[in-house]
């Protein structure tokens, strides 16, 4: 509290113009000073004009400071450029000091009470220079001696002593809400170990033990190493959290705020950064002329992926965005975030996309010259319960928005899949698969460029797992996994999302874009480095569950097909998906057809027959429906091909 008012206080009262004042009081005390070492302390300088001498010396003064503005600065945070203001505001006065010497001696422009000797103007300019320059320093240390002195006091470590590490520490000095004292640096490199940066010893990290944090009292670690890999990430914030430390993290240089560090990017280590998988390299170069004056649809605008495509969109000269979703308090969130952050050129709508006459509307309205279609119901065990409501949304949904894409000319339509739709074992990623099928369907016949993504599981997105694990965590546990073997590909919401963005780009029409996903993770894995992210044990503090499949439940996913291979693009991180062979593609659009418009009220078993008819490589697991492919004829896909000639007439 003591602490807390004085900083206050001591903020509200340094204002600008007493900052100015001091300077200009110790301009006027060098003066003296300089009197007093060329003329000795007796004060014989007194005869002199010293006293018609000092007004102008204020005015010449308070002119060059305000002109440079060197009494602005933020006394806490003087630097180098503050330094070099003053270093200017002081040569200004030197100049206006020689120009009235010069005037009074040989143009004769002013009283002979000006004629300062050129000894006290120079040993004035040496003077200003190192008290001015000093008092900044002496001011800015006494501020935070105070701060780190008086209550309460956070010290912490810092492990990376590059560039990075250093810029933290400048960061961390001037944090106005924490008192902060940077105990020491940590690294693992011995050409650094046992040196001092800024005043600040740099220590061996593998030597810090409970002895050491008990010792120098520490309560935070910050990792500020660019290059440490993911895996020595894991084991050193392992080795810390064993110490009771709590851990941050400094983001990437390239999500640094316009190349400067911000302290609220400085934020506690999440199991996203620890996930052994190198972060995704986005070129976004062709994006710009793509996006430049189009008029953008987006469904499911205020989900996971849906929220971060806008984000990612606003970065570009759009004409206007319109966002279509049925959750009005989640769109509701999505319009003030834009709005705060000065986005403009958007609408919200609030609409389902099974309903084809509000969709109509939006599409008459707006003319979309692009959509990105990311509205669906994606929950495994739900969905198998609700098979109705799956075709509702991710089907029928996907046909109404595909047809009228066709019909209003949309240049290019862009469909978020997911790998649960590769050789499907349940109802949502079924339904995934039907929607894919659809729009490769009417590319045979549409101008329109449609082009699905396909990609696995995302981190940190509504109904993921990771927000499951926190919770259950909190709760004390146990932590539920449905089984100790089952693996799951992840990707973070930006990383997926930017590159939908740029697969739509670089899309032609007809392709299903593969993104490397990098290794599969082990969810069971997954959950011990939660455990430990959160300071605790496995399993002394928090054990882990194993529940059994659920539903329709796959132990591993895919993101290709049997019968499908992929080709590169000039993006290292996304293929394209080719399958082999024709589709029957007159005959999936019927039977599409059909299932979208019959009556899907308490038909649950018809419903799954006839998409497992759509799919031939549907078979349930672990799933009520399981009985259907018992009774399931196989239909052969090269007895249904179609004559192109024939397809005109569908």
């Amino acid at each position: 509290m003591i602490k807390s008012f004085f900083l206050k206080n001591l903020d509200k009262h340094a204002s600008k113009w007493v900052v100015l004042a001091i300077d200009i009081i110790v301009v006027m005390l060098n003066f003296l000073l300089a009197y007093v070492i060329r003329f000795g302390i007796s004060g014989n300088f007194l005869e002199t004009n010293i006293l018609s001498q000092l007004p102008i010396i204020l005015v010449f003064s308070l002119t060059s400071f305000i002109i440079i503005g060197s009494y602005k600065g933020i006394i806490r945070q003087a630097g180098m450029k503050d330094a070099y203001n003053l270093f200017i505001a002081v040569t200004m006065l030197l100049l206006m000091s020689s120009l009235l010497v010069f005037g009074s001696r040989k143009w004769f422009l002013f009283s002979e009470s000006y004629n300062i000797p050129l000894s006290i103007i120079d040993m004035h300019y040496l003077l200003n220079i190192i008290t001015l320059v000093t008092s900044r320093l002496i001011f800015k240390y006494c501020y935070y001696f105070i701060k780190h002195k008086v209550g309460e006091n956070h010290r912490i470590m810092i492990f990376g002593a590059g560039n990075s590490g250093i810029t933290t520490l400048s960061v961390l000095a001037n944090d106005d809400n924490r008192a902060i004292k940077v105990v020491g640096f940590l690294e693992n490199r011995p050409g650094k170990i046992g040196k001092t940066i800024n005043g600040i010893k740099v220590y061996n990290a593998k030597n810090i033990n409970e002895k050491f944090i008990s010792k120098n009292d520490i309560d935070e670690i910050i990792i500020s190493d660019q290059s440490i890999s993911k895996k020595d990430l894991f084991a050193i914030s392992d080795s810390f959290l064993k110490l009771g430390l709590k851990i941050k993290i400094v983001p990437s240089y390239e999500d640094w705020n316009n190349g400067e560090l911000n302290i609220s990017q400085i934020k506690p280590i999440e199991i996203e950064d620890l996930l052994e998988r190198p972060s995704i390299d986005i070129q976004n170069e062709s994006v710009v002329k793509e996006i430049k004056d189009k008029i953008i649809l987006i469904t499911g605008a205020a989900g996971s992926i849906g929220s971060e495509i806008v984000r990612q969109l606003t970065k570009y000269d759009y004409k206007k965005l319109v966002l279509v979703d049925q959750s009005e308090s989640s769109l509701y969130d999505l319009q003030q975030e834009l709005i705060s952050k000065g986005v403009s050129n958007f609408e919200v709508i609030i609409g389902d996309v099974s309903n084809y006459s509000r969709m109509e509307l939006i599409f008459y309205k707006y003319t979309p010259n692009m959509v990105f279609h990311a509205a669906a119901y994606k929950h495994v065990p739900l969905m198998e319960s609700y098979p109705s409501e799956a075709v509702q949304v991710n089907v029928l949904g996907t046909h109404n928005l595909a047809n009228l894409s066709d019909k209003y000319d949309v240049n290019k339509f862009v469909f978020i899949s997911t790998d649960k739709a590769v050789n499907p074992t349940n109802v949502m990623g079924a339904t995934k698969r039907v929607a894919e099928m659809y729009i490769q369907c009417l590319q045979k016949r549409s101008n329109t460029k449609f082009i699905t993504t396909r990609f696995g599981n995302v981190l940190g997105s509504n109904g993921s797992v990771i927000p499951l694990f926190k919770k259950q965590i909190e709760k004390g546990g146990p932590i539920t996994v449905t089984h100790k073997d089952i693996t799951r590909y992840f990707m973070t919401i930006p990383e997926a999302s930017k590159l939908v963005v740029e697969a739509g780009t670089m899309g032609k029409g007809g392709e299903i874009f593969i993104f490397d996903m990098g290794k599969s993770v082990k969810i069971f894995d997954l959950a011990k480095k939660m455990i430990h992210l959160s300071g605790l044990n496995y399993p002394e503090d928090i054990d882990i569950k194993i529940t059994g499949l659920r539903s329709g439940e796959k132990l591993y996913e895919e993101l290709l097909a049997n019968t499908e291979n992929t080709m590169p693009t000039y993006h290292k991180k996304i293929m394209i998906s080719k399958n082999k062979g024709d589709l029957p593609y007159v005959f999936l659009k019927d039977r599409i057809d059909d299932l979208c418009t019959m009556d899907l009220l308490n038909h649950d078993n018809l419903i799954v027959s006839k998409i497992k008819e759509i799919v031939p490589e549907y078979i349930s697991k672990n799933s009520v429906f399981e009985n259907i492919d018992k009774k399931k004829k196989k239909y052969k896909y090269k007895e249904l091909i179609m004559i192109d000639d024939n397809f005109q007439n569908v």
